[in-house]
């Protein structure tokens, strides 16, 4: 057999598209020389382009076995284990490639595309602009060099990159809506609502873009036009779940609590049980003043999406923390599995759980106060900081580690959301109607802390008013001076969103060094709430708890009302 003469008719076959006869052909030479490079590769690319991934790869990782360095056969190994998702294996060839081939572009860009697959956007970067210096005209890397940015949360250098793409190719679909999403990340939304309207003209039966361009409508309070978005976008795709929650979140924004809800059991016909639209569904219960039925729809739901989470690696602070928990449980007879989440009573309670004593001084300290923070001590009844105080030690929800040394536990992501929670949000609106007013509850939360490490930053809350307090006992806190807040007499800017004050603690710090403003330290008391308004800067004080699981320092938020507050 003339194996040389049938695989040079194979690739005749196979570069005019007749893919059947070019395969026989390429089998017949394997046959007779299961050893031959060039047939496994080229058998490997025709398999890719008949779309026959997994048989594609085989002979590619077969080829490759014959000769490791081939590029050709590097280059679509990368492409094969990229599809697949295989990215650390795609990544080792690609890699491979472009130490063999430094100067082709190509490569580099396959291998910036695996490391943005792999969310490893700065390397995704560096891979971009080796392409670009090899081939200036590269304008998919370019473009892709725009969304490493916006990836990385650099918006206005994605900005200026997708504006570069765009004069070369002012009709790229995608761009235009990049470009749009890093306006919008900017707070730029009527010149991310421009972007949306020309990817619109390109294609305007992306159910997608309509549903950004809603958002870009609510952000500018133009809520009719933003819903009237929302309804394009589901025109084209019942099923758009981002649509039906911007939907809902739009009504909800607007105070059109009853329609948002209809607006979430539609959408929870078509997907049923989903724990983002439950979640969504309880807070809309909150704040038509319905505390109790919207916490325990979001327990609920909280509790049945942690039972199907992968356990992730925890730092060592909440190591820690978690053997020390299971100690204190492991003396009271319970025996729990690693990961079991297990709530540690937190019913309701028959009697009142806001202490009705504080009621009329803090409601004239918060009348007299400029700014308004008012300091209340006993602020729980002695039945409810014990309960309180047994739920938050017994219970395993403390699932969410922060860099600082602190553990998270919130109502959507690890089920804090008890009906004790529920009784002492709506106990703050009934006892101090002066404070809450008709702001309804936003948010609730509670931290737990590492005796040795640093607390909460500088930063503001996304709120009217801010109820803090501790239930730590007093003979934890080992400098009785600290341990509590600082609060500063300047808010937020107006113009500031959520990504500066509640996440740029150097932007915080120079503004409050420019604006002049005082601090002031709350001490820690055990049972002692601070109420403020949420605009104020504040930040944990200095921690100084002795050492012990019934020593850490916990602290429990919940925020009432909005922010902007529109017209009420």
């Amino acid at each position: 057999m003339n194996t040389h003469a049938i695989l040079s008719q194979a690739v005749a076959l196979h570069q005019s598209g007749r893919f059947v006869e070019a395969e026989k052909l390429y089998g017949q030479v394997l046959a007779a020389q299961p050893g031959n490079f060039q047939a496994l590769y080229l058998h490997g690319l025709l398999l890719h382009q008949q779309k026959r991934q997994p048989e594609a790869l085989a002979a590619i990782d077969a080829a490759l076995q014959l000769n490791p360095n081939a590029p050709e056969a590097l280059g679509l190994h990368g492409l094969l284990l990229r599809a697949a998702g295989q990215l650390d294996r795609a990544l080792m060839s690609a890699s491979k490639l472009t130490a063999l081939a430094p100067t082709d572009a190509d490569a580099w860009h396959s291998r910036g595309m695996i490391l943005a697959d792999m969310r490893r956007f700065d390397e995704a970067l560096a891979s971009y602009d080796k392409v670009l210096a090899l081939k200036p005209a590269h304008t998919d890397a370019l473009y892709r060099r725009g969304t490493a940015l916006l990836e990385l949360g650099r918006h206005q250098q994605a900005v200026a990159v997708f504006d570069d793409v765009l004069a070369r190719e002012p009709n790229a679909f995608n761009v235009w809506i990049n470009r749009g999403l890093a306006l919008h990340e900017m707070g730029h939304f009527a010149d991310s609502l421009a972007s949306y309207e020309r990817a619109l003209k390109l294609r305007p039966d992306h159910a997608p873009a309509w549903t950004n361009h809603g958002k870009a409508l609510n952000n500018l309070q133009r809520f009719d036009e933003a819903l009237a978005s929302y309804d394009r976008a589901l025109a084209i795709d019942p099923r758009n779940l981002s649509a039906w929650q911007a939907r809902a979140t739009t009504l909800r924004t607007a105070y059109r609590f009853d329609e948002a809800i209809a607006c979430v059991d539609t959408a929870l016909a078509i997907y049923p049980g989903l724990a983002s639209l439950l979640f969504l569904r309880g807070w809309l219960l909150c704040e038509q003043d319905r505390i109790s039925d919207g916490l325990a729809v979001i327990r609920d739901a909280a509790v049945r999406d942690i039972t199907t989470r992968a356990p992730e690696a925890a730092p060592a602070h909440k190591q820690r923390h978690d053997l020390e928990q299971r100690d204190y449980l492991a003396g009271r007879g319970v025996s729990l599995r690693d990961g079991e989440l297990y709530f540690a009573g937190g019913e309701r309670l028959s009697g009142p759980v806001i202490n009705p004593a504080n009621a009329e001084t803090a409601a004239a300290q918060w009348k007299a106060a400029r700014p308004q923070i008012a300091v209340i001590d006993a602020f729980l009844t002695p039945e409810a900081l014990e309960s309180l105080r047994r739920f938050c030690w017994g219970s395993t929800f403390w699932r969410k580690p922060y860099p600082n040394g602190y553990l998270g536990a919130m109502p959507e992501e690890q089920a804090f959301a008890a009906p004790l929670l529920a009784q002492i949000a709506e106990g703050l609106r009934d006892t101090f109607p002066g404070i809450i007013g008709d702001h309804r509850l936003r948010m609730l939360w509670g931290f737990k802390y590492d005796s040795a490490l640093r607390g909460i930053e500088i930063h503001a809350d996304q709120a009217a008013v801010n109820v803090n307090f501790w239930i730590t006992p007093d003979e934890a806190n080992a400098n009785p001076a600290s341990g509590g807040m600082v609060i500063w007499d300047v808010a937020a800017p107006q113009d500031w969103d959520a990504r500066i004050y509640n996440g740029d603690d150097a932007a915080a710090r120079e503004f409050l060094d420019r604006s002049g403003a005082k601090p002031r330290i709350v001490p820690y008391r055990a049972n002692r709430a601070v109420i403020f308004d949420s605009d104020l800067f504040h930040k944990t004080d200095e921690i100084d708890f002795k050492d012990g699981y019934l020593n850490r320092r916990i602290n429990l938020t919940l925020l009432y009302g909005r922010r902007t507050y529109y017209g009420r």
